[in-house]
């Protein structure tokens, strides 16, 4: 007696199919499972069998072999228990095997027989319909993150006798889940540009880096507003499409984190991790790899404040998801790649006490500035496209009552630049200034005579590597793009030249 059923398994943010075989045959009564399975897919062998116990079903006695193919895949979670639960009971002839053939299964299950919830369902279901098959059954708590992928029947169980029923009768229709199941989404008031008084060239630099998605570093005294004003970034982020709604929903799903109430993620992430978190943390990790920090801030904004408090290794781990925008993680069990296109904002002090260079108030040491600035390595430095100093505000200033700027208005200019970015790069496979690779530099920042002379002297003045100065130049089209003008002019270059000589003002100096 033979049977085999589909699922699917985690791999990265993706999923594999996976077939469940399912083999009774005469000889010494025993349960034997293979195909490369980890502790927890191992573990299922008791719980299928006290759940089918408890449901009142028992096994033969008999050899009864389970294969999880194809073997060369590592198998991980506890979603396989449903699966292999049918796979058995249809080889028993407890459940027609007819009706298994375009169907794929996942849950965990209870040793009452409940079906529990597992991570990755979004993932499971894409790939589900990738290999054209036809229906998906899942928990009934996984149901709504199912329904998020249209055009493929899911269908929704408690119980283990729940399937045995749904597959023998064969009524496949998708029940309309209550409205009451989705959650009321209530808008909390966040922060707002108009919140901030004076900092004007900063709250320009975090409009030019948004429009771009250039990267950020803020670099003032303690109490300069730094991280309100990143906190103030979210508000002028523009909405993400559909494509990048369901590729952030799928990590989010495997990372257990996804809200299916919610339906798609559809704002931009803002992740600001602790400056202890580990470099497992930061870029992914761990002996079943999943992902990081920063593929959570995928599409968004990964915000590290108090920046020369991480560990240095843990900030050195970024080079190369920063010009990659995505992370290679390699084990025994495979390669992963995991997305990481994120904008990096970062806010660190310029020496322990605050407030080098003034010092009139600086009290440190010179060694000991270098020491505190040397935490972030030049090559570091050289991936980071703006950098903006954010002064101390004086009493008028913080109590004006000034007209400010509100973050809609801004975050109108910002989508008119993404606008034009999205339409001038149609086909190249990337979208904002900040990806131009730098074949395609000359291409879309060409310059004037006059203007690459002053470019050659900058690049001297302020001793420029290559990958420094196409940055600037990248910079410059976003501040181009902003004033709506196709061509890059000197004065977009020298506000971009601006934002690239502020970190030789600390870093050459001390």
């Amino acid at each position: 007696m033979y049977s085999t059923v589909k699922t699917a398994t985690i791999f990265g943010i993706d999923s594999k199919i996976i077939s469940v075989e399912a083999d009774i045959s005469e000889g010494m009564p025993m349960f034997d499972m293979v195909g490369y399975l980890s502790s927890e897919v191992k573990e299922a062998r008791e719980r299928v069998r006290a759940a089918l116990k408890n449901e009142g079903y028992t096994l033969p006695i008999k050899r009864i072999t389970v294969n999880l193919s194809p073997a060369s895949i590592r198998k991980t979670g506890a979603g396989f228990d449903l699966p292999i639960a049918v796979a058995i009971l249809s080889a028993i002839g407890i459940i027609n095997c007819e009706s298994l053939a375009n169907i794929c299964l996942c849950g965990e299950i209870a040793l009452d027989g409940k079906i529990q919830p597992v991570n990755g369902v979004l993932s499971m279901v894409i790939e589900a319909k990738k290999n054209n098959l036809d229906i998906v059954i899942v928990p009934q708590d996984n149901l709504l993150e199912a329904r998020l992928v249209p055009d493929i029947v899911t269908i929704g169980v408690k119980q283990l006798k729940d399937v045995i029923e749904l597959l023998n009768q064969g009524d496949f229709h998708m029940e309309e889940i209550p409205q009451a199941n989705f959650r009321e989404v209530v808008k909390e008031e966040s922060y707002d540009f108009s919140m901030i008084n004076g900092q004007q060239a900063l709250r320009r630099a975090c409009e030019v880096a948004v429009s771009g998605m250039h990267n950020l570093l803020m670099v003032g005294p303690p109490g300069a507003g730094k991280s309100m004003i990143s906190k103030c970034i979210p508000s002028i982020l523009p909405p993400m499409d559909s494509e990048e709604q369901m590729e952030l929903s799928k990590i989010y799903s495997v990372s257990g984190k996804f809200d299916e109430r919610m339906g798609l993620i559809k704002n931009r992430p803002f992740r600001s991790p602790h400056h202890t978190v580990s470099p497992q943390g930061l870029v992914g990790g761990g002996q079943v790899p999943k992902p990081g920090e920063i593929s959570l801030a995928h599409g968004g904004v990964l915000f590290l404040d108090e920046l020369t408090e991480f560990s240095k290794s843990t900030l050195e781990i970024l080079r190369q998801p920063l010009e990659d925008k995505k992370v290679n993680i390699s084990r025994a069990t495979g390669s992963f790649t995991f997305p990481a296109d994120f904008m990096l904002v970062a806010a660190m002090n310029p020496c322990s006490c605050g407030y080098y260079p003034d010092l009139n108030r600086c009290h440190c040491t010179r060694l000991s500035i270098q020491r505190y600035l040397n935490k972030i390595s030049q090559p570091l430095l050289d991936r980071i496209d703006i950098c903006s100093e954010a002064p101390t505000l004086n009493f008028g200033m913080l109590n004006r009552k000034q007209d400010n700027e509100s973050s809609a208005n801004i975050r109108e200019r910002v989508v008119k630049a993404h606008e034009i970015q999205r339409n001038r790069y149609k086909g190249y496979g990337f979208r904002f200034n900040s990806q131009l690779p730098s074949n395609l530099i000359e291409k879309f920042c060409p310059l004037s005579a006059e203007d690459l002379e002053y470019m050659e002297e900058m690049y001297d003045k302020y001793s420029l590597t290559a990958r420094t100065y196409h940055k600037t130049l990248k910079v410059a089209r976003t501040i181009a793009d902003l004033d709506g003008s196709e061509n890059i002019g000197r004065i977009h270059l020298q506000e971009a030249i601006l934002y690239r000589g502020l970190d030789k003002k600390y870093w050459e100096e001390a």
